[in-house]
């Protein structure tokens, strides 16, 4: 039988790719502003000492780094865009590595501007202010680094630090070669007995098959894998641990944990609540398996069988120009605006749809400030792969609102708010699909998939956050941790999590060996879970109070970092500071739960 191969990138269609020629005609222009970059930085460097000298050197160097952090930025995101596109590329795999190198140049040229300004009275900063418009966009900008006083060093410590921010990349950065350029996965029999080579892509739809062995064979390939690299990837993962706890003790916070949520000004309460809050609802997830396990008819529930959709006999495969007309006409209340721009970035070269080989897993949405927001997917024409467009350009609209209303330096919304526009899109997607079915086998269908959302995102988020607390402090309060520890906790924790509903096999102790925001971010998992919370109530203002309720959430989209996140979200109607939003979004997969079995009646 033929085996099923990924299109070569030059055998894509261009309709179908994204448009980086919007950021960069060609390489030649991005190379001109690399080497215009050194100029700049070097111009910057010459203003080390005098920011103190009057508002109007203050306010003309902040206009020149605002200029070179754009190009930077710019330069930054096309050359990783490129790469992503096929990591296998040699030329690409140059970019990405000289925009790194350009980004560590930047922070090294201006690591002086935060000890700096903090050595400036605060009276006198006020003066200048009121002297200088353009000193006085940065307010928030100075009381933030003001705030951080305490964490912040020397300008000497600060270079040294700087110094080492392409270090500090390392783990991300072989891991990511690891898993998009170098890892192969076995080849198994699809469904109708063809040859399909496991992919990043393909592996969610083989765990949606309604072929048991399918499932099976997906879950141990792509696990066994992983497994034989375990001790290769524990390195990885505890030299990004090292790395944490390392910056955190220098800037003189008690944990790796304070220093993330100080930073984000998020109470470090909202972290350890939503991991108690979905701890003390487990009974919900245990019914959610018993009921996966009674319709599935089988006499246990595996861990390759959690993903298998509940409704065998009901398939639903979706295009990519059917789904773009779904997305729009489920986002309507949104309003008009918010739908003209939907439109243009759905039609207008945002979108980089297919895999491709050598192109790198999974979806994102990102971009540079001054050119429109890109959104990476690896379409697969099923119901999952809808949403994951509603989903990414939700963070491309949030991005297009923020920065079209916000200055450059408050354009970047927060990591803590960066999940609710993209999930408040699916929570929309997900009320238009139900009121636009009177089906009742596509009603099940759909209530199994919002169903699955609450155990991949709720529960399954909070879990991979528990997991990598612990694994924190088994690095700051222990003697050190061992991938084979690691691996022993994260099997521990899913038993946890299922209890005796499942059985838990063993091949899942590496799991977290390939979770790539453990390698690239920082305590980033768990904004997904208080996200969902945060959008499943937004969604539902949205759909009963209308126009008013959509007012608030637009103003939330334009504030990008204008707030601190949490107040952002209280002006949105959302307070994320009480257990409440996580705890009315577990009641309503309780409801679901219940309302799904009377499908079955």
């Amino acid at each position: 039988m033929a085996e099923k191969k990924l299109k070569k990138r030059s055998e894509m269609e261009k309709k179908y790719q994204w448009r980086l020629e919007d950021i960069y005609p060609g390489i030649d222009e991005w190379n001109q502003d690399v080497e215009r970059i050194k100029e700049l930085l070097a111009e910057l460097e010459t203003y080390e000492g005098r920011l103190s000298e009057s508002a109007e050197v203050l306010a003309e160097f902040l206009q020149k780094k605002e200029y070179v952090e754009k190009m930077v930025e710019a330069v930054y995101v096309y050359a990783n865009q490129k790469y992503h596109e096929d990591t296998t590329a040699e030329e690409s795999q140059k970019i990405a590595n000289i925009s790194s190198g350009m980004m560590a140049l930047n922070y090294c040229a201006v690591s002086f501007v935060e000890p700096e300004i903090l050595e400036i009275p605060e009276e006198t900063l006020a003066a200048f202010e009121k002297e200088n418009p353009v000193v006085a966009v940065y307010k928030r900008w100075f009381d933030l680094i003001i705030r951080q006083k305490e964490h912040t060093l020397s300008k000497d410590e600060e270079q040294v630090l700087a110094n080492m921010t392409e270090l500090s990349e390392i783990p991300s950065n072989i891991f990511s070669m690891f898993d998009n350029a170098d890892v192969v996965f076995p080849t198994i029999l699809d469904e109708n007995g063809e040859e399909t080579v496991i992919s990043h892509a393909r592996y969610g739809t083989l765990l949606r098959s309604h072929d048991r062995r399918v499932r099976r064979e997906a879950f141990y390939g792509l696990h066994n894998t992983y497994l034989k690299f375990k001790n290769t990837l524990g390195a990885c993962y505890i030299g990004k641990l090292k790395k944490d706890i390392c910056y955190a003790n220098i800037r003189k916070y008690p944990t790796a944990l304070s220093e993330a949520m100080f930073i984000r000004n998020i109470p470090e309460e909202v972290y350890h609540a939503l991991i108690e809050t979905v701890n003390d609802n487990l009974s919900y997830l245990h019914q959610y398996m018993d009921l996966k396990k009674e319709v599935l008819g089988v006499d246990e529930l595996h861990l390759y069988d959690v993903y298998a959709p509940l409704n065998q006999e009901f398939r639903k495969t979706i295009g990519f120009e059917e789904a773009k007309e779904i997305v729009k006409k489920a986002l309507v209340p949104l309003g008009e605006a918010y739908g003209k721009v939907l439109a243009e970035g759905l039609e207008g070269g945002w979108i980089d749809v297919y895999e491709n080989e050598g192109k790198r897993s999974g979806a994102y949405s990102w971009g540079a400030y001054g050119t429109h927001p890109y959104v990476l997917l690896n379409y697969e024409d099923q119901l999952n792969d809808v949403f994951t467009l509603a989903h990414e350009m939700g963070h491309a609209m949030h991005s297009y609102f923020s920065d079209s209303a916000q200055p450059y330096p408050y354009a970047g919304y927060q990591i803590f708010v960066a999940e609710v526009a993209s999930t408040c899109n699916e929570a929309l997607l997900m009320e238009y699909f139900l009121a636009h079915t009177e089906d009742k086998k596509e009603k099940a269908y759909l209530l199994n998939y919002f169903m699955e959302q609450f155990r991949t995102t709720l529960y399954r988020q909070t879990m991979f956050a528990e997991f990598e607390l612990e694994a924190h402090r088994l690095q700051e309060y222990g003697s050190g941790v061992a991938a084979e520890e690691l691996c022993r906790f994260y099997l521990e924790l899913n038993k946890k999590y299922f209890g005796n509903h499942v059985a838990v096999d063993k091949e899942i102790e590496i799991e977290w060996a390939r979770i790539p925001h453990f390698y690239n971010s920082t305590y980033y998992v768990y904004q997904y879970a208080t996200g969902y919370a945060a959008a499943i109530a937004l969604s539902r203002r949205i759909l009963k109070e209308g126009e008013p309720a959509v007012k608030d959430y637009l103003e939330f989209l334009r504030g990008g970092s204008s707030q601190d996140p949490i107040d952002l979200l209280r002006g949105a109607g959302v307070d994320m500071t009480k257990k409440d939003p996580v705890q009315s979004a577990l009641d309503l997969f309780r409801d679901l739960i219940a309302e799904y079995r009377s499908c079955l009646e």
